[in-house]
């Protein structure tokens, strides 16, 4: 069998690892439009500081990337984040730290009174009854109150996906959560519930020394596999019971195809072949984002926390800050302090496209605004992502259904990126074994 996967991002290279290590003996060539592997998943060195263009770890509260970390040799490199990233901040009306605690929880002043009083009766609130697709904001206004959806679920989806309460779905974002008022009827009753059963911790933030960019260059090691870099497929047809891919300067044949794509390069290389649904990966809409990064060789501010992320009503041009430094011991060395601060997202999509010296500008006064830290950094570092984060807006798992069913009809097609069934590295190592399951014909 000879595979051909297209994109050389974390679904791709897991999606390959695992085809082999079911089927050793099956032909992979890979394709990968860039210098580099890895896609979003990328780490810069410079100055002293390792800096990620994009996600910056996982959570162990779920195996699957844990075990592809053991079974590609990469345990050596795995990072644990340090206890202060365990704390965690929201500005709303001023810098709080997020309560962890009931007891926390009573004293906050980041709710009302009301507020809380309102997120306590959530156990009485009706459950919904349909399985009909809802955002975020109806969800939470409906099991926590307006408050709580306003404050800590804005900041949260702000964080996770760049959005807000309102652009998202409920059930395609967050299927655990709703899937507790499902079972439960209600989320108190389902986590009380699900704590008794679990009874083990929630997960620590991992991520690899030198940055995400060393576990994807010791991963691609490992599999044996043809990878070809810096080459944009431009046309994918199939002739009776082959796929033909095509280049600028290739033209291969192969039994079966993987789209590891990001949907609107899916719709883009499907457009001959499947017009179809084509269409449909086009309306998958993606949040446009930019990270600025700041260093500084000293600080005061000791960093002592995860970061901070901002709500929607508190009128800031910046979603977050993430303090890396303190995140991850190896991310700033001899004792400086790194800053990566999110602009964007479909709070204000075109602020992520401003020019670099208008990022900055925002960044810094975001961070002063914040954070009370007004001193020039010694080091920038700016990232747009005009496409970067896929937007699970309502209706989205209905899309992907059809999506889903239309690839069927092409016998050999697989789609798997994180356009589809969560955003998270978990999930995509997840849906790429599941996929390469498939591929080899073995049940998961």
């Amino acid at each position: 069998m000879n595979i051909a996967i297209i994109g050389g991002g974390i679904s791709g290279l897991t999606t390959a690892f695992y085809i082999k290590y079911f089927s050793p003996q099956t032909k992979i060539t890979l394709f990968e439009k860039e210098a580099y592997l890895g896609g979003k998943m990328h780490t810069v060195q410079k100055d002293g500081f390792f800096i990620e263009e994009g996600s910056n770890g996982f959570l162990s509260n779920k195996p699957d990337t844990l075990e592809l970390v053991k079974l590609s040799g990469c345990k050596d490199i795995l990072l644990k984040s340090s206890d202060n990233a365990r704390k965690r901040f929201i500005y709303d009306k001023k810098l709080e730290v997020l309560p962890e605690s009931p007891k926390a929880f009573l004293t906050t002043s980041l709710l009302s009174l009301k507020g809380k009083l309102r997120v306590l009766w959530e156990p009485f609130a009706f459950a919904k009854k349909d399985d009909g697709d809802e955002s975020l904001q109806s969800f939470g206004y409906r099991r926590v109150g307006k408050e709580m959806t306003d404050v800590f679920l804005d900041a949260m989806v702000a964080g996770v996906y760049a959005s807000t309460p309102s652009k998202i779905s409920a059930p395609a974002a967050f299927p655990l959560v709703v899937n507790l008022e499902k079972k439960y009827g209600s989320l108190f009753k389902g986590m009380l519930a699900k704590k008794k059963k679990e009874a083990g911790p929630g997960g620590v933030l991992m991520s690899f020394r030198g940055g995400v960019s060393s576990f994807i260059e010791k991963l691609s090691l490992c599999i044996d596999m043809n990878i070809i870099k810096d080459t944009q497929i431009t046309s994918l047809q199939k002739d009776k019971n082959e796929f033909v891919i095509t280049s600028d300067n290739i033209k291969m044949h192969f039994d079966k195809v993987v789209l590891a794509t990001p949907a609107y390069s899916t719709a883009n290389i499907l457009k001959e072949l499947a017009p179809d649904l084509s269409k449909e990966l086009e309306e998958i809409e993606y949040s446009p984002i930019s990270i600025v990064a700041t260093g500084y060789e000293k600080l005061s501010n000791d960093l002592n926390g995860f970061g901070l992320l901002t709500t929607t009503r508190a009128k800031k041009s910046i979603l977050g800050i993430l303090w890396d430094s303190s995140i991850f011991d190896d991310r700033a060395q001899s004792n400086k302090k790194l800053l990566r601060v999110m602009i964007g997202g479909q709070r204000d999509k075109k602020l992520a496209l401003k020019d670099e010296n208008e990022l900055l500008t925002i960044a810094l006064n975001g961070i002063k605004e914040t954070m009370a830290i007004d001193k020039k950094p010694d080091f920038y570092y700016i990232k747009r992502w005009e496409k970067g984060i896929p937007n699970y807006a309502v209706g989205h798992i209905k899309r992907v259904d059809k999506i889903f069913n239309m690839a069927k009809n092409i016998d050999g097609l697989y789609l798997n990126s994180n356009a589809y069934k969560g955003i998270g590295l978990n999930d995509c190592v997840s849906n790429s074994k599941k996929c390469a399951l498939e591929i080899v014909g073995k049940n998961s």
